[in-house]
């Protein structure tokens, strides 16, 4: 039956979005990308971002990337290994400090194991207080604290990671399945035994997971922290760049990302050796 012109007024009046957009809703549109480009070209004149630059920019990038072919070593080959050891050796000892420190921070930031909503909530603000200074920032601070050198980088990796994983983990312990700590209780243990064998066991492989990208990822941010003075690589790159030897600043990344290609696959068989054998000795 057809519908009469009073009819789909009357539908059109109760659905209006059902017979396309308003005149409203069109002008607000309109003013809304007008607004948008309003603001992209403002920014674009605030940082002074001219067609000339840009084509000034990828000229200047296309004669450095000319210039790392062919990828060379160098004499100081040495030094670059040594480099790349000690990013490595930062990541791990930065990245297994703040995983272990984050285990009971994370269970006291978990809701289903305090209680307390003020101890809990200070725990919580406590992480994103540490999470909103860059890794880089606490480089800067501990190499002023403690000297040049490695140190300072593994202090940076620790501060940096401890929150973030802390707040990762607790997230994991809180969407543990009650059962197995309630079994637990059930059976004569205390709050200690049931967080032991009734939710550690649940989220142990999450916790192996993300500490081992988060080792992944601080080889390549340890090339960073370098470059402020908190040893690694960084300092080879930094040295490299400064006298223009593009061609070992190629044969630098290259090695690096080689290195973060193996350690990526050495995780990966070790989380699935550790896991498989976890779910094993559960069945």
């Amino acid at each position: 039956m057809a519908l009469s012109a009073s009819d789909i007024a009357a539908w059109q009046g109760r659905n209006p979005r059902a017979f396309g957009a308003t005149g409203r809703t069109r002008a607000l549109r309109w003013l809304g990308g007008a607004a948008f480009l309003l603001w992209l070209g403002w920014s674009f004149w605030l940082f002074d971002i001219t067609p000339t630059r840009l084509w000034n920019g990828l000229s200047g990038l296309a004669t450095i990337l000319r210039l790392m072919v062919p990828p060379s070593p160098g004499e100081m080959w040495l030094d670059i290994l040594k480099g790349i050891a000690e990013s490595v050796a930062m990541a791990f000892l930065g990245t297994a400090l703040a995983a272990l420190v984050a285990v009971p921070l994370g269970f006291l930031g978990a809701r289903n194991v305090v209680t307390v909503t003020l101890l809990r909530f200070s725990v919580r603000r406590l992480f994103d207080g540490i999470r909103g200074v860059d890794q880089l920032i606490w480089a800067l601070a501990f190499v002023r604290a403690v000297g040049l050198g490695p140190l300072a980088g593994v202090l940076a990796i620790f501060t940096s990671d401890l929150a973030v994983l802390a707040k990762l983990y607790a997230e994991a312990i809180e969407n543990a399945e009650k059962r197995p700590s309630e079994g637990v209780v059930a059976a004569g243990g205390n709050r200690l035994q049931a967080l032991r064998f009734g939710v550690l066991p649940q989220v142990l492989p999450v916790m192996l997971a993300q500490a081992l990208y988060f080792f992944e990822s601080n080889t390549r941010s340890a090339a960073i922290l370098g470059v402020v003075g908190a040893g690694g690589i960084g300092l080879q790159i930094a040295e490299r760049i400064k006298v223009r030897h593009w061609d070992e600043v190629a044969f630098i990344i290259i090695l690096m990302v080689l290195t973060v290609a193996a350690i990526d696959a050495l995780s990966g068989v070790i989380r699935r050796k550790l896991i498989g054998k976890r779910e094993a000795a559960v069945g």
